[in-house]
C-alpha cells in the first residue's frame, strides 16, 4: 500500500458525502477525518492509476511490481531509467526471446554496449537429398562484450554474474554459451 503523506488532504471527503443534519456532531466530523487520512493515499493512488500503470511514470515501487507482471527482473541496482526502459519494452522482447536479435537487445540494454554473438546453428534448404546438416553439432552460443573505459568514461563495468544470469534467462534451454568480456 502507497505511504501516507503528511497534511495531504482527500480528494473526496467522507464528511461531503453526508445528509447536512449530521454536519454539526463534532465526534462524526473527528471520525470520519481520521478515515479520510487513511483512505487519502488508497483514493489518491487509484485516481491516479494510469499513471501508475505506465513505466515512464510510475513510482518506484509500483515499477517493480509492473515488472513482475510483465516477467522482466531489472537488476535493483540498475538505475530507475535502466529499469523502466526494461519494463517499457519487455513485451516486444518476449517476442524475440531465444533468437539472437533478442538476446543482443537485451545485453544492449544491460550494457549499454553492442554484443558480438556467434552461434553455431544454421538452416539451410535444398532440393536434393543427402545435404549435410548446417552449423555444428553441438548448439552453443559465444557472446564477446567489449566493456567501454569502464568509469573513466561514466559507462558501467559489465558484472559477469548478472550478464551470465541474463544469459541463460534468454538463450533456449538446451543451448551452451560462453561468455567473454573483452
Amino acid at each position: 500500500m502507497r505511504d501516507g503523506i503528511p497534511g495531504l488532504p482527500t480528494p473526496h471527503p467522507l464528511i461531503d458525502r453526508l445528509p447536512a443534519v449530521y454536519l454539526e456532531q463534532d465526534f462524526l466530523q473527528r471520525f470520519l477525518a481520521a478515515l479520510d487520512d487513511v483512505l487519502a493515499p488508497v483514493l489518491l493512488s487509484i485516481d491516479n492509476l494510469p499513471a501508475h500503470l505506465d513505466p515512464r511514470s510510475a513510482p518506484d515501487d509500483f515499477l517493480d511490481w509492473l515488472a513482475q507482471w510483465v516477467a522482466v527482473d531489472p537488476h535493483g541496482s540498475s538505475p530507475p531509467e535502466l529499469r523502466r526502459a526494461a519494463v517499457r519494452g519487455a513485451v516486444a522482447r518476449h517476442a524475440r526471446r531465444g533468437t539472437v536479435g533478442g538476446l543482443a537487445e537485451a545485453l544492449r540494454l544491460e550494457t549499454g554496449t553492442e554484443p558480438e554473438i556467434v552461434e553455431s546453428g544454421g538452416t539451410a534448404w535444398s532440393t536434393g537429398t543427402g545435404t549435410p546438416l548446417p552449423g555444428q553439432g553441438r548448439p552453443w552460443v559465444t557472446i564477446r562484450i567489449r566493456a567501454a573505459g569502464g568509469d573513466r568514461d561514466g559507462t558501467r563495468q559489465p558484472d559477469r554474474v548478472r550478464l551470465e544470469e541474463l544469459i541463460g534467462a534468454e538463450v533456449p534451454a538446451h543451448v551452451g554459451f560462453t561468455l567473454e568480456l573483452l
